[in-house]
């Protein structure tokens, strides 16, 4: 971290002298010593990170000088210093913008020294803050979020680079699990708002009675259990992007208070009278056929128009040919990465085996299947008996498999023991057949 620069501007030379050389003793502070207005103002292409400012100085009143240093926009703190206690000038002063205001006497170099050490501490939490937050942008650079060369998700590509460069409305589609919330956080993270709020609200999980509240706060005693001022998701998003997910979720009266709220561009808190201006990107997304659910009359017209803007449809992961090879590698290589472990290579009879299967839950049931081959192999390789699917859904994996009809009925004879815990009886009665069928493909180890 840069060195402290602070000015002192003090017309009593002892006095000044003795500040300066009390604030030096931190060899990280930067002190410069001004005896007059005009010296503190032509100085200040320095950029000082603090100044101690004389009340009473002979060419001009500290309040001129700080009014000056705020005309120049300068957001630096400004501690005024006075020979005397007068509480109706200390609350001028305050209320022009100064940081704090010091009666002068022995004990105001020990305070400068504590506010000193205040704002450091606050700088250096700003500093780490605005670090973390672009390497939350880079993280989510939307080519390294977004991974795969179909032709599926180039066209992914091209329509988040113009999300990016406006701030109009997104409405993303596709089936649990196939990253909805990774393509709003990179269209976020690398548009004109990424250093404000990303605030994720997952519609489907609060309960009616409170998603109002939730999302638009609420003021103290508005309802029983109120006992404070909640701000809402809305407010805490202000100059940044909320991204309200499975937005099909939401019943047809909170729809009409957000497409108010959408119209108006403010809110009013749930037991409040104050209109509240907002400014906030939004980005829906749903696993729902949002056009299907308004002809059947679950959700608004109007709002629908008002979600639309730009919509992304992200298709599933067995529509998308070799991107679940190249994501099965990549989760591998991260996988490995965050463990410190040795790269693994995936085998061919493995790769065959992932591209026969249908990832009912998507690029996020890759994810865990690959994870959790890698764990479970023995070599730096990953084999076709390390991947392990528990995906509950047949019908995919069917239409990718050529089998016979005898075949596919000893898979579902073991798919619904499996199921069951080899109750014969239950998978007997589920699949109207005789339980000495099963018995006997059991007998003669068919299944």
């Amino acid at each position: 971290m840069e060195a402290f620069r602070i000015f002192i501007v003090e017309d009593d030379v002892f006095y000044g002298e003795m500040l300066k050389h009390h604030l030096s003793l931190n060899p990280d502070n930067e002190v410069h010593l001004f005896k007059t207005g005009n010296d503190c103002l032509k100085n200040l292409f320095k950029a000082p990170s603090l100044i101690s400012l004389d009340y009473s100085l002979p060419d001009m009143s500290g309040l001129d000088v700080m009014k000056q240093i705020r005309k120049d926009n300068m957001d630096v703190p400004i501690i005024i210093v006075s020979g005397q206690e007068d509480i109706s000038t200390a609350v001028t002063l305050l209320r022009e913008g100064a940081y704090d205001y010091f009666v002068k006497d022995p004990d105001v170099k020990d305070r400068l020294w504590n506010v000193i050490k205040k704002i450091r501490e606050n700088l250096q939490l700003r500093h780490e803050i605005s670090y973390l937050k672009e390497e939350i942008g880079k993280k989510y650079e939307f080519r390294n979020v977004i991974k795969g060369n179909s032709p599926a998700i180039k066209q992914i590509f091209n329509l988040t680079e113009k999300a990016i460069k406006t701030n109009i409305t997104v409405s993303i589609t596709g089936e649990t699990g196939t990253g909805k919330e990774l393509v709003a956080k990179a269209i976020h993270y690398n548009s004109t708002r990424a250093k404000k709020p990303f605030v994720a609200v997952n519609v489907s999980a609060i309960p009616g009675e409170l998603i109002e509240s939730e999302m638009f706060g609420h003021e103290k005693g508005s309802f029983t259990g109120a006992a404070t001022r909640k701000i809402g998701k809305f407010e805490l998003a202000q100059g940044g992007t909320i991204f309200l997910d499975e937005i099909g979720e939401m019943d047809q009266n909170m729809q009409s208070k957000l497409l108010r709220v959408l119209q108006e561009r403010e809110l009013t808190r749930v037991g409040g009278n104050d209109t509240i201006k907002i400014d906030v990107r939004l980005i829906v997304a749903t696993n729902r056929n949002l056009t299907e659910e308004v002809h059947k009359g679950n959700f608004r017209e109007d709002l629908y128009y008002r979600l639309l803007g730009l919509p992304i449809e992200i298709p599933p992961l067995r529509y998308r040919g070799n991107d679940i090879l190249l994501l099965a590698k990549y989760f591998v290589d991260e996988f490995c990465t965050e463990n410190k472990m040795p790269r693994f290579s995936i085998t061919e009879s493995a790769q065959n085996k992932l591209m026969r299967y249908s990832f009912p839950g998507n690029v996020r049931e890759l994810k865990a299947i690959m994870e959790l081959a890698t764990v479970l192999s023995d070599t730096d390789q990953i084999d076709e008996s390390h991947i392990s699917f528990n995906s509950t859904d047949l019908s995919g994996n069917f239409l990718l498999e050529e089998n016979t009809l005898e075949e596919y009925n000893r898979k579902i004879i073991r798919f619904y023991l499996r199921k069951y815990n080899e109750n014969v009886l239950q998978v007997a009665q589920k699949l109207d057949i005789g339980k000495s069928t099963i018995y006997r493909m059991l007998k003669d180890n068919q299944i």
